[in-house]
């Protein structure tokens, strides 16, 4: 059951000023609302095309106020077309099942995300989750979430996304994969997947969070496109405002 909900009734807040974890010597704020049990739905759907990301039941939004490299990112879908890298990734995961689960944590995705985080991102504000966080960040959710897994031949877990469900498309709210098979590339092979699923059911757009200017964390996003960027409010080409002339790297050849 779902209840709408009034977007002039809605209460934010702004989180106190902390260091940046994408750009050094800067600091981050972050205006946030939460995600009510009945109108989550409706309002993770309205704020995301607004620019806001979910964190758990927190929904946000970056609000610097020197900064604004943090830009919400969006692949259009429907005019996407992998080229030779894309299509080669592709090829080395042809072997792999995808299944969609209800979001319900076990504890086989919990040691996949252990071993991925441990790696990946070991001085990070997840590298100390227990499974009991973990059982939080998947099933405590106000929204239309859905668990992406990404089995091998052997039917072992190598892959897993948290996925949100949109009224025009899929946001990917938290991937994640065994470190140790690097060759796969299996960070871009699960966004190359979700375009096809979205494809598959007529959704038009992959959001994938936040597109940072000059991070190389953020770097690897550009490269799916056509991609669109909230600019002024506005969802404009990213080829149109940041790079007119876009690289072979970009453009995944």
């Amino acid at each position: 059951m779902t209840r709408p909900f009034d977007p002039n009734r809605l209460q934010f807040y702004v989180t106190i000023p902390a260091p940046c974890p994408y750009l050094d010597g800067q600091m981050e704020r972050k205006i946030f609302t939460q995600l009510d049990p009945l109108s989550g739905p409706q309002l993770n759907d309205y704020l995301t095309h607004s620019g806001f990301r979910r964190s758990q039941n927190v929904i946000y939004r970056p609000a610097c106020e020197t900064c604004r490299a943090c830009q919400s990112m969006r692949v259009v879908t429907t005019d996407f077309t992998p080229g030779k890298s894309f299509r080669r990734t592709l090829r080395r995961n042809m072997d792999l099942k995808r299944e969609i689960v209800e979001p319900y944590a076990t504890r086989e995705q919990f040691a996949l995300l252990q071993a991925y985080l441990g790696h990946r991102h070991a001085n990070g504000g997840m590298s100390g989750m227990a499974f009991h966080n973990y059982e939080i960040m998947v099933e405590e959710c106000a929204s239309r979430t859905l668990v992406v897994e990404y089995r091998n031949a052997e039917h072992i877990l190598i892959a897993c996304a948290l996925i949100d469900e949109l009224s025009d498309g899929l946001s990917m709210v938290y991937s994640f994969y065994d470190p140790e098979l690097t060759p796969r590339s299996l960070g871009n092979f699960m966004i190359l997947d979700h375009i096809d699923l979205c494809r598959q059911n007529d959704l038009d757009y992959l959001y994938l969070g936040y597109w940072v200017r000059n991070s190389p964390k953020m770097s690897y996003k550009s490269r799916f496109q056509p991609v669109q960027i909230l600019h002024r409010g506005v969802w404009t080409d990213f080829a149109a405002i940041v790079d007119p002339a876009p690289t072979k790297l970009q453009a995944g050849l």
